[in-house]
């Protein structure tokens, strides 16, 4: 009777599904959806990528299997990286991808075979803020920089700072361009950031 009763039991817990989660098998569970993984870094790897060299920016060139061409570089004043074997080698105006493809190109002219190159930022060239900061001067830039990044670098807007208004000169202009700073402001590496006065 008691047994005949246990079982009883068992079966209306079994009817009511109470026991499912734990008759699944682990390869039930394993076939569960996996969540989607994040995508941050390759969002800042594309960022970085499509990035526009110029003169200050500090690369690492990696010639896959000879180390004898790979190193530290630096983007010149007139633009160029210097590079044992292929001598000099555009690179201010031109994308990573486009630089790297200099570089393969001038070293499979008789020199190398299926050459693999891999170009990667180590330092950007800086930026420079004036005006109404605590600290003007020049500044290392930081990837996806905004005007309110820059001014925090600078120590802060001075008590007679307009805060509502900026000017910036982008690297290669020769006017500034007036912004609002409550807008989302990107600081690119070269420009100059001006905080201005009020005037009341």
């Amino acid at each position: 009777m008691h047994l005949t009763w246990r079982l009883s039991i068992l079966f209306m817990l079994v009817m009511a599904g109470l026991l499912v989660p734990w008759s699944m098998s682990p390869a039930a569970f394993a076939a569960a959806p996996a969540q989607p993984a994040a995508t941050g870094s390759q969002s800042a790897d594309s960022s970085t990528r499509s990035y526009t060299l110029g003169a200050g920016d500090k690369l690492r060139v990696i010639v896959f299997g000879e180390m004898d061409l790979s190193g530290d570089y630096q983007v010149d004043g007139s633009g160029f990286v210097r590079l044992p074997l292929i001598g000099q080698v555009k690179a201010a105006g031109l994308s990573i991808y486009d630089f790297e493809i200099q570089v393969k190109a001038k070293l499979e002219e008789g020199y190398l075979k299926d050459a693999r190159v891999s170009v990667e930022i180590t330092s950007y060239r800086p930026f420079y803020i004036i005006g109404e900061v605590n600290k003007p001067g020049e500044y290392p830039y930081v990837n996806e920089m905004s005007v309110l990044n820059a001014v925090a670098l600078a120590g802060g807007f001075t008590y007679r700072a307009n805060k509502d208004d900026v000017y910036i000169r982008r690297e290669g202009a020769n006017k500034e361009e007036l912004f609002r700073s409550d807008q989302p402001i990107k600081v690119n590496p070269g420009d100059i950031v001006r905080i201005p006065e009020r005037f009341f």
